[in-house]
């Protein structure tokens, strides 16, 4: 997909590249990147290019990817996504009056919340565009009645927040993590809401803000192993898993791999997968474990990816968009990368299955299903399924 790039990312990579003592052929050769690709970019021919293409470039060139782009934004929503979620958003960005009947109360609201945490879970964007509006007005409500309204909406724009990422409304996302950092009671429900955010920035494309951001909480909630609560390590864990995520994107593998080490130390001394009732803070060695593997693949190591994923035990782990299904996107990839199509369509076909609305909203899956369908002279009925699932039009 295109990105929004840098306006000088065609002269500092002629400079990189000739400081290395490269020909534009040779780079070409050193990056997997086409040659062509590269002359239209160093002559301004073309003033964008993918994340990954610049990552590949980076990497041949051993510079952070950042050195060449600001920014490389996933696409926003989609016209009729954005129709859709209309209300929702209303509702976050110009609170209005309380519904009529009796004024809501902090156990009827945490309540709510409660019941509607597994709909977030199995992305049922549906059922949610449909009870989040007056979800959002009770707790702005109840913010006016009792000291606790404020912890108990942060935690609902939490979600709010996560929703709206996720359906990649960043700009009305930003909002309701912003607001829900000015609810939050503590540093715990402060790390859950940056965590969110430094996800949030990596789909912008910022890239070096979030692993700035990730870095600098990680180190202020970095908690004493010795008597650390598993809701500590969870919250220092996640912060280090955004890091690695952040680093690896800006081709500092090192960084990547040092954040996931320390991340992988929260997850020992938890013992074992932490899944508590907000899944935005399910933590520990199986997590880490899908993170490393997504590591990989972003590094384009897609035999690695596959050894790593054979030996993840997922069973018993709940899958949601936040661990195994957004995994399974990356096991498809690999599958992909290594021309086992049919493989990655059986993959592709499962998470379909259990998540059918939240695979149309991941670019990842549409990357791939199109690599699929580009080296296939005739589609089999699934793969034109997958692409209609996808928003491809084949």
């Amino acid at each position: 997909m295109p990105e929004e790039t840098h306006s000088h990312i065609g002269a500092r990579l002629r400079e990189v590249r000739k400081r290395r003592g490269l020909t534009q052929r040779g780079l070409a050769s050193a990056s997997g990147v086409s040659l062509s690709l590269i002359r239209k970019l160093e002559q301004g021919e073309r003033a964008d290019t993918r994340l990954e293409t610049a990552r590949q470039l980076a990497v041949a060139l051993r510079v952070p990817t950042t050195r060449f782009i600001a920014e490389h934004p996933e696409d926003g929503a989609d016209a009729t996504t954005m129709d859709h979620w209309g209300a929702v958003r209303r509702a976050l960005l110009t609170p209005g009056p309380p519904g009529p009947g009796e004024l809501p109360t902090a156990n009827g609201v945490r309540q709510a919340i409660d019941a509607a945490l597994p709909l977030f879970a199995s992305d049922q964007f549906a059922e949610l565009g449909t009870v989040l509006p007056a979800l959002l007005r009770d707790a702005d409500t109840l913010v006016e009645i009792t000291p606790e309204g404020r912890r108990i909406r942060g935690r609902l724009l939490q979600l709010t927040g996560w929703l709206l990422t996720q359906t990649r409304q960043f700009d009305a996302a930003a909002t309701a993590l912003e607001r829900a950092m000015d609810d939050a009671g503590d540093r715990l429900d402060g790390a859950t809401t940056v965590s969110i955010e430094c996800w949030l920035m990596l789909r912008r494309g910022r890239v070096a803000d979030a692993r700035d951001l990730a870095i600098r909480w990680a180190d202020e909630v970095e908690p004493r192993m010795s008597r650390a609560t598993p809701e500590e390590l969870s919250a220092w864990g996640w912060l280090l898993l955004r890091a690695s995520a952040a680093s690896i994107r800006d081709n500092r593998p090192g960084e990547a791999e040092d954040a996931l080490r320390l991340a992988r130390s929260a997850a020992v001394a938890m013992g074992a997968e932490r899944t508590p009732g907000d899944f935005l803070r399910t933590f520990g060695p199986v997590t880490v474990a899908l993170k490393r593997a997504e590591t990989a693949m972003i590094a384009d190591e897609p035999d690695k990816v596959l050894k790593l994923a054979a030996a993840i035990p997922t069973k018993g782990l709940r899958p949601t968009s936040n661990n195994v299904n957004r995994h399974r996107l990356d096991v498809a990839n690999a599958h992909v990368r290594q021309r086992q199509y049919a493989d990655a369509v059986d993959v592709l076909k499962g998470i379909r299955g259990v998540a059918p609305q939240w695979l149309p909203h991941q670019r990842y899956a549409r990357d791939i299903v199109e690599r699929i369908i580009t080296k296939r002279r005739t589609l089999t009925t699934d793969m034109r399924e997958l692409a209609d699932a996808v928003g491809m039009h084949v």
